[in-house]
């Protein structure tokens, strides 16, 4: 029987429990920012880099807020297989799957002197997506969209 190290096994358990006991959700605290925008943005550059016909998401964090829920309607309206979050789940999670991708974000917000700076974490898998929105005038202007493999 081969023996695990300490620091391997604690790697181990903080990549398997991934999404589900980490800080994600959405943290604005500003009403002036269209999040059913952010969301329809957020789900067409999705498209772009995981076909929507070929991959299955399963969220890992409550979707509850404005932008969870139009992330979650977008995702199925553009054609993606969205299985929702629980925290009670019982069977056991198909992210073993190749075609089953966990997906967890973070909306948050950051003040830097006298403008607004948003930014939106996309965590699909093992990558992420990350696009920055500055407010000017009234509006919240993207950035471009960074992606970690």
């Amino acid at each position: 029987m081969r023996r695990i190290s300490f620091p391997a096994l604690a790697t181990l358990t903080i990549v398997l429990t991934g999404c589900a006991t980490s800080p994600y959700g959405n943290y604005l605290t500003s009403a002036s920012v269209d999040q059913q925008k952010l969301a329809s943005e957020a789900v067409e550059q999705l498209a772009t880099l995981w076909p929507p016909a070929k991959t299955r998401l399963e969220l890992k964090q409550a979707t509850q807020d404005a932008f969870g829920i139009a992330l979650t309607k977008g995702l199925r309206e553009r054609g993606y297989a969205v299985m929702e979050f629980s925290p009670k789940q019982t069977a056991p999670s198909h992210a073993s799957d190749a075609h089953v991708l966990p997906l967890c974000y973070v909306l948050n917000q950051v003040k830097s002197g006298t403008s607004n700076l948003y930014q939106l974490t996309l965590l699909v898998g093992t990558e992420s997506i990350t696009r920055p929105y500055l407010e000017q005038n009234g509006t919240v202007v993207p950035g471009y969209w960074t992606h970690k493999e």
